[in-house]
């Protein structure tokens, strides 16, 4: 007697393959779901094992069984569409109850999310030194046999898991950084977990990656000068506006605004408007030499706030302007710059625009119009890309409200498909 197990997606394709190679008389003895093996096997899905049997010619007692495919009969075209109409019923049904497996699981992670937030934002804003979540230890239970099987309550841990990885793919998180994630989340896992444990982890792992925001400081002597980069068209001017009322109107700050984007006459004239709105002072400035008289002019001002000419990061001429506004404060005064980027851009382009001024100088990052995108996959992207923090997002055009401290948590919640 010949007995081969034959492995394939489905029982009826290990079945064709087994009476491909042994001939239509085998007899199926057993039929099991086994798991993928290598790298991310969780992540794919179960394939299917089946163990045949074959009683050879001259064995004792050996008989050859003849498989008969009956013909079938010709159905008429009233049988005919009843038929199909119960066939169309039968394949809604299913559809249906796929679609309710996959909402509620969705609705698992809202559900889970909104609990964690709140429990785990304070551990999450002063993160200890090993940012390892502490693992829960299993109950005890005994060995398997054989470890290579998985328990119902480990596929469905994976599942989920599979689940959190296919939601940040759709919210167009990097395929190599989702995989990571849920990687180091499978290997802290032990048999057991709930779900609430991979959800927590992966949440937490994703928020310490996003880091600390870090707001514009206050110079500790004389004005704080404040450079905004970036390229044309996400929001320079406004989001300046914005920032200068923050510090104007709310904190009551001294503060001057400055524009060195003299190819646009509309982005001087838009910055000039915001400035008599607030009551501050404006200016424009149309060579470097003329940024040392102006610090000279606001010596005692709390925040001197640059808008720059925005323009194609690949045009080296203006690159090279850029550099020398950038550069000429320093020693002369504390300075940071914050390159303004659109969450709408695709990721592609962020990175050619991100590591074009990271050649220049040292930046922190604002990301704008994120009322106009559904996914927001690229902060996470970039910020891990450029190893810098994001400072402040945007999500509208209304000064002074549509701005925000970036918020690592509300952000991450998103990610997972929270709302």
């Amino acid at each position: 007697m010949i007995i081969k197990k034959f492995t394939a997606k489905t029982e009826a394709e290990a079945t064709a393959e087994a009476r491909k190679e042994l001939g239509p008389n085998v007899v199926i003895m057993n039929v099991r779901s086994v798991k993928q093996k290598g790298i991310f096997y969780f992540l794919k899905a179960p394939l299917v094992e089946i163990t045949v049997a074959l009683e050879e010619e001259g064995e004792p007692g050996a008989v050859r069984r003849r498989v008969v495919t009956p013909e079938p009969p010709a159905l008429s075209d009233p049988v005919r569409e009843a038929v199909s109409q119960v066939s169309s019923l039968v394949n809604a049904d299913l559809e249906k109850e796929k679609k309710q497996e996959e909402e509620h699981h969705e609705s698992v992670i809202e559900e889970k999310l909104d609990s964690l937030q709140s429990l785990l934002e304070k551990q999450i804003s002063t993160p200890p030194v090993n940012p390892e979540p502490e693992q829960p230890k299993p109950a005890s239970k005994p060995a398997a046999e054989d470890e290579s099987e998985v328990t119902d309550v480990d596929a469905e841990l994976l599942k989920f898991m599979k689940l959190l990885y296919n939601t940040m793919i759709d919210n167009e998180v990097n395929e190599k950084i989702a995989n990571a994630i849920i990687e180091e989340t499978r290997k802290s896992a032990k048999p057991g977990m709930p779900f609430d444990y991979a959800l927590a982890a992966t949440y937490q792992k994703m928020i310490l990656k996003f880091g600390t925001p870090q707001a514009i400081s206050p110079a500790t002597r004389g004005p704080k000068v404040v450079f905004f980069i970036g390229p044309t068209g996400v929001g320079k001017t406004t989001t300046i506006a914005k920032i200068a009322s923050k510090f104007s109107v709310d904190q009551g700050k001294k503060v001057a605004l400055l524009t060195a984007d003299t190819y646009r006459i509309a982005a001087a004239e838009q910055l000039r408007t915001y400035a008599n709105i607030l009551e501050v002072p404006f200016r424009i400035i149309y060579a470097v030499e003329e940024v040392e008289q102006a610090l000279e002019d606001f010596a005692a001002y709390d925040y001197v706030l640059v808008d720059t000419a925005g323009h194609s990061h690949q045009n080296e001429t203006q690159r090279d302007q850029m550099n020398g506004f950038i550069h000429s404060v320093d020693g002369l005064a504390e300075k940071e710059t914050f390159l303004v980027l659109s969450a709408t851009t695709k990721y592609r382009d962020l990175i050619s625009i991100a590591d074009t001024y990271s050649a220049m100088t040292d930046y922190k990052l604002i990301f704008t119009k994120l009322d106009e995108t559904t996914t927001l996959g690229n902060l996470l992207n970039l910020k891990l890309h450029t190893g810098t923090t994001i400072s402040y997002v945007t999500n509208g055009q209304n000064v002074p409200d549509d701005i925000a401290p970036f918020n690592p948590q509300k952000t991450v919640k998103l990610l997972l498909g929270g709302k």
